[in-house]
């Protein structure tokens, strides 16, 4: 692949990370729009810029990646805690005939975790004695919780397992409900478990992130991926799970 020339919407602990992994698979980037510079995202331009990749903060990913779409610049973004407005921006990319890629986690390991996830949770529906729990570890700079990865490993059970239909960022002994609990603990890239548990034994799965290359790699491999294409994306279409 020719090497893309990449805006990099927040220039971070992610942003610097994405950067050196996107240089050393022969990529440029050619703007960084880093806090307090919004401004300058009038200036993304299409014909200087193939695609952005957006990394900020809750409050601001909204009108980071609607100003893309706008301009016809495929974005993706790793964001969360945004997604109230979702819905809003497959609109607008639908208006626009854009391209949009949006993932709560670009880990190759994590998305092969939330396959596993789901499995076994169809695997335990049936199985009413076992109470489910949940617990995600970040760095103390992580801003929103729980994190999206764990919203989305939670949907993920809520979508098998018939006796849970919400998710809660505390411990809970609410039949319906699945408790998150969210730690902040310094230089921890993301640690999350799941736990089933009964009187008789647990059941654990988990995966734990060492640095924060495997997200910076999948999100450059997702920005590959989605120059030349229209409409909204995701993992499972990168991975074809």
């Amino acid at each position: 692949m020719t090497g893309l020339r990449i805006a990099l919407i927040g220039y971070g602990k992610m942003g610097k990370t994405i950067r050196q992994i996107a240089e050393l698979r022969g990529h440029s980037i050619d703007m960084i729009i880093d806090v307090d510079q919004e401004h300058n995202l009038d200036d993304l331009d299409n014909g200087k810029i193939d695609v952005a990749i957006e990394f900020t903060r809750p409050e601001a990913a909204f009108a980071n990646i609607s100003a893309c779409i706008k301009k016809s610049i495929p974005v993706i973004s790793g964001t969360t805690g945004w997604l109230d407005k979702f819905e809003e921006i497959k609109y607008l990319c639908n208006e626009h005939r854009g391209s949009f890629f949006y993932a709560s986690n670009y880990s190759i390991g994590v998305n092969i975790f939330f396959e596993i996830n789901r499995q076994l949770a169809k695997l335990m529906n049936n199985f009413t004695e076992y109470n489910i729990e949940m617990e995600e570890i970040h760095h103390t700079q992580k801003l929103d919780a729980p994190s999206g990865t764990a919203i989305t490993l939670a949907e993920g059970i809520i979508a098998e397992v018939s006796r849970k239909n919400n998710w809660v960022n505390r411990e809970t002994v609410e039949e319906s409900s699945i408790g998150i609990i969210s730690k902040r603990i310094d230089d921890v890239p993301g640690t999350h478990t799941i736990s089933y548990k009964c009187a008789i034994d647990d059941i654990e799965i988990k995966h734990t992130a060492h640095t924060r290359q495997g997200f910076a790699t999948g999100a450059v491999i997702a920005a590959e991926w989605l120059v030349n294409k229209k409409g909204c994306f995701g993992m499972k279409d990168l991975l074809e799970f």
